[in-house]
């Protein structure tokens, strides 16, 4: 019988994509090591660990809440003004959700109709597109500009994209995967725009932790009234707390969009379990020493990498602001980057992502992950330094 013909629209993540072909070398023999993905190696802290044990030992395993549980609502609500967001009403403003990736899809299942188009700054985080194209949307990356070792989107450039159709700008601060932090004065050009078009603001802020030097992530919706009348907060507590698995996130908006988001939201989905949002209540209220030792651990690692590959032929390392990924400017090898991370896989044993994946914006370019350290980051690193030399001593 056939099946749905809008999955020829879709196609597999990059990820997933890389992942099919790590596993072919694996089934040969070969043992490459992955600086790929976005999960942190460190361990949920203790004391969230203990919240759930003992929210199960309490008999806390029925349906939740499907908004989310009130303590749950209201620790996010504390939170993001503790983290100078604006002040929120956790009985109607705060909706919690099984990860950021359902957040994303009730935020943009609320705003989008049929042939509404959202404006997504590219380097792209593919997974991004898909959703949209599902809900019946059009995504419209706009191409960021590589000036001075940074990756910035111009608001001139996004203005030009700007249709009749233009219902939202979805923008992740930090960006991944350029390791870009929005400043205040770039996010005020954006608001502008959203501001005399009438657009909603999906803000993506899953990595706002995890900032380095002097950059500080600020959510857009902070900046004014008509900022925060238009923005949609999506968070989760997958990096913050290094919790990927535990599949908690939560959103932020006006009264309005999150009862619109919640229509949405149960017909697929009926919470993150009871236990969990325990745990993720006591993450939020309890001591956050964790936070931000972890995010010191990972500004060791992003010297690590940057001291790692510096100094190769043909290859430019951009110091990441945020974020835990690095990006290699590989672009005077002059070869597609995609035929630069298979080679690098297939002779040097290394995996890395493409930046091509993330569209015409990041062709050239390598992204290089330290969410895991230790050994595997060591090896790694020098596995891909041997590669990048050879590789460069090849350039024309």
């Amino acid at each position: 019988m056939p099946l749905a013909q809008r999955l020829g629209l879709l196609k597999p993540t990059a990820v997933n994509s890389i992942l099919q072909e790590v596993r072919q070398l694996q089934a040969d023999g070969h043992s490459p090591v992955s600086l790929m993905r976005g999960a942190p190696d460190l361990p949920t802290p203790g004391h969230i660990v203990a919240a759930a044990q003992e929210a199960l030992a309490a008999g806390r395993t029925g349906y939740p809440d499907n908004r989310g549980e009130p303590r749950l609502r209201d620790a996010v609500a504390s939170a993001i003004l503790h983290n100078g967001g604006p002040e929120y009403s956790a009985g109607d403003e705060i909706l919690v959700t099984s990860g950021a990736t359902l957040g994303l899809y009730s935020a943009l299942g609320a705003v989008l109709d049929p042939g509404d188009e959202v404006l997504l700054p590219e380097p792209v985080y593919d997974a991004y597109l898909s959703v949209i194209i599902q809900l019946g949307g059009r995504p419209v990356p706009v191409p960021a500009v590589l000036q001075d070792g940074r990756f910035s989107w111009d608001p001139d450039q996004v203005a030009a994209a700007i249709s009749p159709r233009t219902r939202a700008l979805l923008v992740n601060s930090p960006w991944n995967p350029t390791g870009t932090v929005l400043a205040d004065d770039e996010w005020s050009g954006l608001l502008e725009l959203a501001a005399r078009h009438d657009l909603f603001v999906i803000s993506d802020e899953i990595y706002e932790s995890i900032c380095y030097d002097a950059h500080r992530h600020r959510t857009p919706a902070a900046l004014s009234d008509d900022a925060r009348s238009r923005t949609i907060i999506v968070n989760s507590l997958s990096k913050t707390y290094a919790m990927t698995g535990w599949r908690v996130g939560y959103c932020a908006a006006p009264p309005e969009i999150i009862s619109a988001m919640y229509l949405v939201l149960q017909q697929s989905s009926r919470g993150p379990a009871t236990f969990v949002q325990d745990a993720a209540a006591a993450a939020l209220e309890g001591p956050q020493d964790c936070v931000a030792e972890m995010a010191a651990e990972y500004a060791r690692r992003r010297t690590q990498v940057l001291d790692a590959l510096a100094g190769i032929p043909s290859v430019n390392m951009l110091v990441p602001e945020g974020g835990f990924f690095a990006m290699a400017d590989a672009r005077d090898l002059q070869r597609p980057s995609n035929d630069i991370r298979r080679d690098l896989l297939v002779d040097h044993g290394v995996v890395v992502m493409h930046g091509g994946a993330y569209g015409a914006s990041g062709e050239g370019t390598l992204r290089i992950s330290f969410a895991s350290g230790g050994d595997n980051l060591q090896q790694g690193l020098q596995r891909l330094a041997e590669g990048l030399r050879a590789l460069g001593s090849r350039a024309p």
